[in-house]
């Protein structure tokens, strides 16, 4: 069998720990055998990230404004033990921060359903898409241990010397602070690309903040929202026969929680953050999430949504076997080749990421399925496999 040709390069940003020995597998076993794979590649192993000063995830990023398309491995994020445990320099920020800083846009994640890992919450019939910003508030915010008495204030100095200021608070004592924020374009890309990835999935969209408390910040978010909604978008959206409201963010939930699901729920960024984990848990597992960065600028980014698996991963040092479940970085793959062939006109390579994904889940569906899943599953005697075992059982229905 002659191999699909790409004529494009996907931008390929390799991980840590677990996820990257399943980056390898998944190309050996289910990509490279059919494709010729056309990538630049980029180490974003945490060690490289340090021997780089970090250079390595931003020029990762610009390649991905270069070729339209990238797909990243799960990567560490180094807090104050990673530090130690790596020798770091310092202690490097997201690289997934990062990317998004420089790519502009809104993440949107959205459950992969299967047969046999049914919902936590009952009536929850369809996937429910998070749109999560991908900029500021408190992923790009300032901090400050108070050590005593004082008064804490907010100051914006003007280009020309005039200042606007407030008071935070009069401390009687040792406290916090935090300052956040974030900037008018990159709210405006957010509500853009929400409303557009809405028109593009024929799905109705939700927002929500909390402007009856935040009534300068969340409430311009609000404010933007429909400005480009009313302008933009408002016709478009009766056309396709959708719709876009805004609520509050605690009504939301309660209005998710008894929803059928279906829709698009946009989400500041640490809102998002949130909420993907609660709709992928509650869906099933973290691991079976889809998630990829859109910016109106027309760049994709696809990623897993979950973590590098740390506790696998050491395991897999000792030399015992694991059974890491691989769907969420199988269909970041997937869905970076499918939107390669769309932007290239490369109707083999889309065709390609549709059997794997079909491949994928009837390989679930038919009872084979890595252990979390099996500790969910409503199937009857399903077969455990390890990590391997369940990448190459795919690979073997493709």
């Amino acid at each position: 069998m002659s191999k699909i040709k790409m004529t494009t390069p996907i931008v390929e940003m390799d991980g840590d720990e677990m996820t990257r020995i399943l980056w390898k597998m998944i190309k050996d076993h289910l990509l490279i055998p059919y494709i010729e794979l056309n990538t630049e590649y980029y180490d974003l192993g945490l060690e490289h990230r340090n021997e780089t000063d970090d250079q390595v995830t931003v020029d990762a990023a610009n390649a991905v404004k270069k070729y339209k398309v990238g797909v990243k491995c799960a990567t560490i994020t180094p807090n104050a033990a990673r530090v130690k445990e790596y020798g770091l320099k310092e202690m490097w920020k997201s690289p997934n921060g990062t990317i998004r800083a420089i790519l502009d846009g809104t993440v949107f994640r959205a459950p992969i359903v299967v047969k046999g890992i049914e919902p936590c919450v009952k009536n929850w019939k369809k996937p429910i898409t998070i749109a999560r910003h991908a900029y500021g508030d408190v992923y790009r915010g300032v901090e400050m241990k108070i050590p005593a008495p004082g008064k804490a204030e907010l100051v914006y100095t003007a280009a020309d010397g005039s200042e606007m200021r407030e008071t935070i608070h009069e401390f009687d004592g040792p406290g916090i602070i935090q300052g956040m924020h974030n900037v008018g374009s990159s709210i405006e890309s957010f509500a853009r690309s929400c409303f557009c990835y809405a028109l593009d999935t024929k799905q109705d969209l939700w927002f929500a903040t909390k402007d009856t408390i935040s009534k300068k910040y969340d409430h311009t978010f609000k404010d933007i929202f429909q400005e480009i909604f009313d302008s933009e978008f408002k016709e478009r959206f009766e056309d396709a026969g959708i719709t876009y409201f805004y609520t509050l963010i605690d009504d939301a939930v309660a209005r998710v929680m008894k929803s059928e699901g279906g829709y698009i729920w946009a989400c500041k960024n640490y809102d998002g953050d949130v909420m993907s984990d609660m709709v992928s848990s509650a869906f099933g597992s973290l691991a079976m999430m889809t998630s990829v960065l859109v910016s109106p600028e027309g760049y994709f980014e696809y990623e897993a949504a979950h973590g590098t698996v740390q506790r696998h991963y050491y395991r897999h040092l000792k030399g015992e076997e694991t059974s890491t479940n691989s769907v969420a970085t199988i269909f970041a793959w997937s869905g970076a080749l499918r939107k390669r062939g769309e932007l290239d006109g490369n109707k083999e390579l889309t065709d390609f990421a549709d059997r794997l994904e079909k491949a994928t889940v009837e390989t679930i569906e038919s009872g084979v399925m890595t252990k979390d899943l099996v500790l969910i599953t409503t199937f009857q005697d399903p077969q455990v496999q390890n990590s391997e075992e369940f990448i190459k059982a795919i690979a073997k229905r493709m």
